[in-house]
């Protein structure tokens, strides 16, 4: 109600609550702000808080992460909750609106925050006749369990700031179709294996179909030893994460070495891209059409150089040589990710 006080509900990375709750007393002083409630960390309770003041947190307070106003407060009990939250929901939610539940228990209780879910969501549907959208839903219900209540708030869908949403291009399809083939770096013996490990980790980093080492002739077999070494302990330290990190399957980059002009003559009729600074820029309209024009192949090959550049005899069995940052000549181990990524993008961007 207006002018009445209400309560907000901050959310905030682990370790900050103090500090957000001290800045919003600071921007609010007619609040009170109760940092770890009942111990638990990463949750900040406002009391005595008017309209507007959430707008001026969000604005303010950077350490606040989400920020809720809490519309009703209930006994942590799934009847109660989902009749607290239907009432909230037919008061927010517009006709023909989708809505998701989403529960954050704290506590020991008799029941999971996916009990409360299906519950609530259930109740919400039977009183307002609203669908249910658990990926892009229109508003969000969000049940905030704490110890032996809990606290219900709307928000638009659109704060929870998902990782996908329909329309966002998914580019690890197109990285599967890319083959690199990188000059080995060699020389230092320490050297060649630092840029090992800092190449290593950008190609399994980005899921290539496969990555080839390209001499330009006889190397010292130890530096080339000691190169690959590093890039096989880059890949395998990168891989660990991923397999922790994804929930789909990741597997490990397959990697060879191939003198460059045997490579490239096996590879002739294929879509090969060379990158140097001779090439046509990739802001050009031109270039990326091209390159788009590539992607519609099975693969396309992008040629790295490393001390030295990509030899200019091989420019003639390539589609196309590009520069992707022009006026500036790209570090080996920034190389691969930064040509790829470009070269990526360039065959996404909607012109």
């Amino acid at each position: 109600m207006l002018g009445e006080a209400m309560k907000l509900l901050a959310k905030t990375p682990r370790g900050l609550e103090k500090v957000a709750a001290k800045a919003i007393e600071e921007l609010l002083p007619h609040v009170k702000a109760f940092p770890r409630p009942n111990g638990y960390l990463g949750i900040v309770i406002v009391e005595g808080a008017k309209s507007g003041d959430a707008e001026e947190v969000l604005r303010n307070v950077p350490e606040v992460e989400k920020l809720f106003e809490v519309m009703a407060e209930c006994p942590a009990d799934l009847k109660a909750i989902a009749r607290a939250a239907a009432r909230v929901a037919a008061k927010s939610l517009k006709k023909g609106e989708t809505f998701a539940v989403r529960t954050t228990r704290r506590g020991r209780h008799g029941f999971t925050s996916i009990d409360v879910n299906v519950r609530a969501g259930a109740k919400i549907q039977e009183v307002t006749g609203n669908p249910v959208n658990l990926s892009y839903p229109d508003k969000i219900v969000w049940i905030e369990i704490i110890g032996d209540k809990a606290l219900i708030s709307v928000t638009l869908g659109e704060v929870e700031r998902k990782k996908s949403y329909p329309g966002k291009p998914n580019v690890v399809d197109m990285l599967k179709k890319i083959v690199v083939a990188q000059m080995p770096y060699l020389g230092d013996l320490k050297a060649a294996y630092k840029m090992g490990v800092r190449i290593g980790r950008a190609a399994q980093t980005l899921e290539l179909g496969a990555l080839y080492i390209t001499p330009t002739g006889p190397v010292d077999a130890w530096e080339l030893a000691r190169f690959l070494e590093g890039l096989n302990e880059g890949m395998e330290s990168r891989l660990e994460i991923q397999r922790k990190t994804y929930a789909r399957r990741v597997s490990k980059v397959p990697v060879y070495v191939y003198n460059i002009y045997q490579f490239v003559r096996e590879f002739a009729d294929e879509n090969i891209i060379v990158t140097s600074t001779r090439g046509r820029a990739i802001s050009e309209r031109e270039t990326r059409e091209k390159i788009k024009e590539l992607f519609k192949g099975r693969r396309v090959i992008i040629m790295i150089g490393s001390r030295e550049g990509v030899p200019t005899g091989i420019f003639r069995y390539s589609k196309l040589v590009v520069d992707v940052i022009p006026g500036i000549t790209l570090s080996t181990d920034l190389a691969l990710s930064s040509c790829v990524t470009a070269i990526v993008d360039a065959a996404i961007l909607e012109d």
